[in-house]
């Protein structure tokens, strides 16, 4: 059985249904940020995970905000700005932070090695 939504238009939708249209009609930019668009959305997605208590959003939380910093991370490569990388090694750190405070040990290590990388 389907999960349903709510729409604007107060009528019921299958999730299903609303995931292929909502999917079809409007393709993720994330792929043209810039780097502080980038960082900005990481920062973002960070701030709603820690603000969360329910422990499955904030993984999807967590996740959303390691893929964009990956945008940042292939945005910045070459960037010499030393503000820019101390941003990004910080997000990596408090995600290792976040992660943690919630169990999850192993990837906490492996988001504070990343950080040492750009800070």
């Amino acid at each position: 059985m389907h999960g349903f939504i709510y729409n604007n238009r107060r009528r019921w939708w299958r999730s299903t249904e609303a995931q292929m249209v909502f999917g079809s009609v409007i393709s993720s930019p994330r792929g043209n940020l810039s780097l502080q668009k980038a960082l900005d959305l990481a920062n973002l997605y960070l701030d709603n995970a820690c603000k969360s208590t329910d422990p499955e959003i904030i993984l999807v939380l967590c996740h959303d905000t390691e893929v964009s910093l990956s945008q940042a991370k292939r945005a910045g490569k070459h960037v010499e700005d030393k503000a820019m990388r101390q941003g990004i090694a910080t997000v990596y750190i408090e995600l290792g932070d976040l992660l943690d405070s919630h169990g999850h040990r192993d990837e906490a290590q492996t988001f504070y090695k990343k950080s040492e990388k750009w800070g």
